[in-house]
């Protein structure tokens, strides 16, 4: 036979969902000196009395309900008109926990890699697309159920706790008995007992250690395959087009880096304080490269091969050209004519960080009239760039080496630049991108050319 306290547990336990203001199923029952009343702590709370003397104090709990849409579907983001679709590479797989706004994929497009994030706290139920499927925007790219917290992190695993060296051992055991020596010769064998022997057949040879197996050590000759993202893909496609399409012809001139370098050294600091930029050298090409570009409006042009009619644009938009490890990236620093200094060093430093980030939106790359490509943060001394379509012309820049050069009938040595100047030859004529080209090397040499607009 229960007792009396066990019986009003076991009682608790099948009706506490129940209780509610005067419908408490414990209210019903007929148990001997047992009997419930409103307590005063509490407005959600029972007191039970039993013998009346024992008093126990429930509270209630509330839970909402389990929502029934924790399970959404994530979608493929709307491209840029220029792109139509893309290349899925996975970042987490079925089962995964993520938190909000971590990245699940990125999808690889001609021009640049869109990151997709989680939109919530959750964990990843099914992937829609396989890894390196093609993708169209609003496409169903994976099943999200989403948690109320953030996964936790976890914590980095405790170092174990080093073991005492092992001391060497000392043997304490005695040293074992010296051989005695001996009092008598050893026997001699008789002659009429041979030693025994084993004709030649019956020896076997013994086997030779296997040799390595190729590749297995020094030398090693293997080989691997990757495939081919769509960024390089696009951009193999882009530079066969342009010799197929171009009459690509490279001029080439030196610069004279000292009165830049000097201009950089007096001014970098003051510069830095003011404007929180460093001070560097594409700046100057770019300054230079909008000047020159005014004054040769050609070499900004473009030719329209469907309509056969050249197309002289009235803006300056230059593309820098940025070496990721993804490939090629050719962000564009728009209406350069109007800009001073600090805004191109500034432009290009928020364009080259997301660059790095892997952050450059479409619109970040479309459009361009002109490039310029740095070869020389390489090291690299001498080059002919390839034009990037549907642009006329490129520039070339290469590294500073000090070089022996004539300066008023005398051999210096000075800091000396290389540059290059790639022209479609069908619009461009030698004229043009010589004068252009020099102009640039004047403006390099010399910033008070710019200045005085000569």
């Amino acid at each position: 036979m229960l007792s009396r306290s066990r019986c009003v547990s076991r009682a608790f336990s099948r009706s506490l969902a129940a209780f509610q203001k005067g419908n408490c199923p414990l209210g019903r029952r007929s148990l001997p000196g047992v009997s419930l009343c409103q307590g005063p702590s509490y407005p959600d709370s029972r007191k039970i009395v039993i013998n009346n003397s024992s008093v126990f104090s429930v509270r209630f709990f509330r839970t909402t309900a389990v929502c029934k849409d924790d399970v959404i579907t994530v979608n493929t983001p709307a491209f840029a008109e220029s792109v139509t679709e893309g290349d899925v590479r996975w970042e987490k797989a079925v089962g995964d926990t993520v938190a909000e706004d971590e990245v699940v994929c990125e999808i690889e497009t001609d021009k640049t890699s869109v990151q997709v994030p989680s939109p919530a706290n959750g964990v990843i139920e099914a992937l829609l697309v396989p890894d390196g499927g093609k993708v169209e925007g609003g496409t169903p790219l994976f099943t999200l159920r989403k948690t109320g917290a953030a996964p936790a992190k976890a914590k980095p695993a405790e170092a174990p706790a080093t073991a005492p060296k092992a001391e060497p051992a000392t043997s304490t055991a005695p040293p074992p008995p010296a051989a005695p020596i001996p009092t008598q010769m050893p026997p001699v064998p008789s002659p009429s007992q041979p030693p025994s022997s084993k004709p030649v057949s019956a020896i076997k040879p013994t086997a030779a250690p296997p040799l390595a197996e190729p590749g297995s050590g020094k030398g090693v000759r293997s080989e691997h395959r990757e495939k081919m993202n769509r960024m390089r893909q696009r951009i193999a496609q882009r530079l066969k087009e342009a010799q197929n399409t171009c009459a690509m012809l490279t001029t080439f001139n030196e610069i004279d880096m000292s009165n830049i370098q000097d201009m950089r050294a007096r001014h970098k600091d003051a510069f830095l304080k003011k404007h929180n930029l460093k001070l560097g050298f594409m700046s100057a090409f770019v300054k230079a490269s909008a000047f020159a570009l005014q004054e040769q409006p050609v070499v900004n042009a473009v030719i329209d091969d469907a309509t056969k009619e050249v197309v002289y644009r009235d803006y300056i938009d230059i593309s820098v050209a940025v070496a990721t490890p993804r490939g090629l990236v050719v962000p564009v620093i728009r209406n350069v004519e109007t800009m001073n200094y600090a805004d191109i060093e500034r432009t290009i430093s928020e364009l080259g960080e997301k660059a790095r980030k892997n952050e450059l939106a479409i619109e970040d790359m479309d459009g361009g009239t002109f490039t310029i490509s740095n070869g020389g943060v390489f090291g690299s001394l001498f080059g002919t760039p390839i034009i990037n379509p549907p642009q006329s012309a490129i520039l070339g820049m290469h590294a500073i080496f000090d070089r022996p050069v004539a300066v008023g009938g005398k051999v210096e040595v000075r800091p000396m630049m290389f540059v290059a100047l790639t022209y479609d030859h069908r619009l461009i004529d030698g004229r043009e991108a010589v004068t252009f080209l020099r102009k640039i090397k004047a403006a390099v040499e010399d910033p008070r050319v710019l200045l005085l607009d000569l």
